[in-house]
């Protein structure tokens, strides 16, 4: 398992056959799911970029996950006699991109790399909202190990989840510590994996997300670094987007599934509702104490927001950036045009919503 350094085009030779084997891996798993067909008006097909936990399968730690939980874009869409199916992806961001490419799914749930990477390789989607914004990634290491910060990564075992808006963070974390993925021995693990890779100590490290912290109170991982202890530049943003085909044919319907998540986003925001949000996103398999831990000092308004802010529009032109310095897309690309805000100003003023939540400026800092 172990990777050597190699040269930079080497390394982009590499990492562009790791990608065709995600998405390869992704192909077969949407011939799995069915054919492509032409959007149906009486289903909405909604992918998110989580493998899902339970029966049926839900996530937890957005207000997406919240619409999901409380069945809100089930009763929204109701008296239209629309079904919705919520579609789990175990290979993440690059599984959904190749759904959509299918249009095997309308609505997709994913973070601000994925979604980079399928526009720069032509995906015509929509960004209408965000769905988790300013979270950090962590690093952890097994409990006995003299690993005290990123800085003692080199030449170590380091589980990443490429493909994802994890990888992106930890990539800059690196840089920011004076590192690249080359100096490390990068093992590209799933959340799954990494969790279990780390427990029985066949990594000297991850980066992960809120899921260690159940693994840390086990006594199975110490947490030595929080991403987000470092600023706003080094957190993952997620969204909800919609294909630009399906967005055409079905804009009331767009508006309902938009109006929804953002009654949920509310809902997740209130801080009367802090504990009944974690014990209901206990649901997905991570218990209340992990969302705790998450969220401690954190004002949920700052983390289930769901607009289109200056923060959010630099963070996406941000990674996109990014990700062309870092060989994952071959050519730039632009966030021009790609936000489309009418659905959710439309829901914020129906739901008298317009100053709820606290915008930010491009460098995070509160607008007055």
């Amino acid at each position: 398992m172990t990777l050597h350094r190699p040269p930079s085009i080497l390394l982009h030779c590499t990492m562009t056959l790791r990608f065709k084997l995600l998405v390869g891996a992704a192909t077969l798993f949407a011939a799995l799911i069915g054919p492509a067909h032409a959007a149906d008006p009486a289903l909405v097909r909604i992918g998110v970029a989580q493998q899902g936990s339970g029966d049926p399968p839900t996530f937890g730690g957005s207000p997406a996950a919240t619409a999901q939980l409380q069945h809100r874009v089930e009763d929204a869409l109701q008296s239209e006699h629309v079904k919705v199916e919520w579609i789990f992806f175990k290979g993440a961001g690059p599984a959904v991109n190749e759904a959509l490419a299918n249009k095997q799914i309308d609505f997709a749930y994913q973070g601000d790399l994925p979604s980079v990477l399928g526009r720069a390789n032509g995906l015509k989607t929509h960004l209408l909202l965000a769905s988790n914004v300013r979270a950090g990634v962590y690093l952890a290491v097994p409990p006995d190990s003299d690993i005290k910060g990123v800085k003692d990564l080199k030449g170590k075992r380091v589980g990443i989840f490429r493909g994802t808006n994890l990888q992106l963070v930890a990539d800059n974390v690196l840089k920011e510590n004076g590192l690249t993925e080359r100096d490390l021995r990068v093992i590209n693990l799933d959340t799954a994996a990494a969790q279990a890779a780390l427990a029985s100590k066949g990594v000297d490290a991850v980066f992960l997300d809120y899921s260690l912290f159940k693994l840390q109170r086990q006594g199975l991982a110490k947490i030595v670094y929080a991403s987000r202890d470092g600023g706003l530049q080094l957190t993952r943003q997620a969204h909800l987007l919609v294909l630009e085909d399906y967005e055409r044919e079905h804009a009331e319907t767009v508006q309902k599934v938009v109006t929804a998540v953002v009654q949920a986003a509310q809902w997740s925001s209130d801080e009367a509702n802090r504990n009944a949000l974690f014990a209901l996103w206990a649901k997905s398999g991570v218990p209340p104490e992990s969302w705790q831990s998450e969220y401690a000092k954190q004002p949920l308004k700052d983390r289930n927001s769901p607009l289109i802010d200056p923060f959010l529009v630099a963070r996406y032109q941000s990674v996109a950036d990014d990700a062309l310095r870092l060989n994952l897309i071959r050519q730039p690309v632009s966030v021009n045009g790609w936000f489309e805000p009418k659905y959710l100003d439309q829901a914020l003023k129906s739901l008298k919503l317009e100053a709820y939540w606290p915008r930010f400026d491009a460098s995070g800092k509160p607008i007055a």
